[in-house]
């Protein structure tokens, strides 16, 4: 697999944010209480569901009305991540072609850094600032920027997947980590498991003869697993694939792999992602013999 396939495949389990999007923080700011509750359903109804073809087939109705309340309210910043988080999953999961991918992603991009600008003026030129000039903003990040601080990683790395034969989308890959590690540092919120295995797979995309830092990337995914208490199968995929593939380190490969595949997918909270990583896992299980 080349490195810009596997770049491509792997963020596709961002799927996991979906959960997030839905919650629609920004809604509730517009809808009355019963309507904000039935937001809180439908991302537990999302996260619970084991078909991920009717989350596909469903979503596309909700993107318009997100849309809707966007052209009413341009500049709610609540409303421009719960937007960006949904374009970003959608794009990066369900997308059925390359151009609509990239078109749904750079949509979630354009709505993050909206929303960033609105509520961290100093990260307005984000999209295309150079990593020092990046990175030297994040110093003002606090704990009431988390939120905009994840939506803006979540839709860049979407982006980055879409665009992956894009060598100037790679170069923003550097700039996701820090600001991964920076939301760590600012979130108040001890449940962010899934942070861990977005740094994981940043750190272990290239092999270790273009850069890859396979070991720190494991560490990232065993804190991912033991923070999820191994709940997420998602993790083990992007383990085995990041890790034990790069490496070469089939037993280890294969045994995360059986270990997602002997797990009951129907987890609250982790269904939808627990089925779409017994998929993966099916793939590179039946694949192993070719790539080792």
């Amino acid at each position: 697999m080349s490195t810009m396939h596997g770049i491509g495949v792997r963020i596709s389990l961002l799927g996991v944010c979906i959960g997030a999007c839905l919650s629609l923080s920004g809604c509730a700011s517009l809808m009355s209480s019963a309507a904000s509750g039935l937001a809180d359903n439908l991302s537990a109804a999302v996260l619970n569901q084991n078909d991920p073809e009717t989350v596909r087939d469903g979503a596309p109705a909700y993107l318009l009305l997100l849309d809707s309340f966007l052209e009413g309210s341009p500049d709610d910043p609540a409303l421009l991540m719960a937007a960006a988080n949904l374009y970003a999953s959608y794009g990066a999961v369900f997308a059925d072609d390359e151009e609509r991918a990239a078109r749904l992603t750079e949509r979630a991009q354009n709505y993050a850094q909206r929303a960033v600008c609105v509520r961290f003026p100093a990260g307005c030129n984000w999209t295309r600032a150079p990593y020092d000039e990046f990175t030297g903003t994040l110093h003002g990040l606090s704990s009431k920027h988390a939120d905009v601080t994840y939506s803006y990683a979540i839709a860049s790395l979407s982006y980055i997947r879409a665009h992956s034969d894009d060598w100037n989308a790679l170069a923003r890959l550097p700039h996701m980590e820090a600001l991964l590690i920076k939301y760590l540092d600012i979130s108040e919120s001890a449940d962010d498991c899934d942070v861990y295995n977005y740094l994981g797979i940043l750190l272990t995309l290239r092999p270790p003869a273009l850069g890859g830092e396979q070991e720190r990337g494991r560490d990232y995914f065993e804190r991912s697993i033991e923070c999820s208490k191994g709940l997420d199968l998602s993790v083990k995929v992007e383990f085995a694939r990041g890790y034990a593939r790069m490496l070469y380190e089939r037993e280890l490969h294969d045994r995360l792999l059986d270990e997602v595949m002997a797990a009951d997918p129907n987890v609250p909270g982790y269904t939808l992602t627990n089925v779409l990583a017994q998929r993966d896992a099916a793939d590179m299980l039946a694949s192993a013999d070719d790539y080792f």
